[in-house]
């Protein structure tokens, strides 16, 4: 984390102290435009995890007690 910061102040040591602030807050609303296209085009995509990641729970807990069985039989028998 310090590295992301020692990085940011080299950044703003390019320009005018006068002018830190005025840098900070256009890259501040940048971020936020780029958060907001990424989350409108990957929208439905967030959807369906929200949706289907709790239901995978349970699909992902009886494929681990599969396996576990299958690995359990073939080392206990010979």
């Amino acid at each position: 984390m310090d590295q992301i910061f020692s990085i940011y102040n080299q950044f703003l040591s390019y320009f005018p102290s006068s002018i830190h602030g005025i840098i900070s807050l256009a890259l501040a609303v940048l971020i936020v435009i780029g958060i907001f296209k990424v989350i409108k085009r990957q929208f439905i995509y967030i959807i369906l995890l929200v949706a289907l990641l709790p239901a995978s729970v349970p699909i992902l807990k009886n494929i681990w007690d599969s396996l576990s069985h299958i690995i359990k039989f073939l080392l206990t028998n010979k």
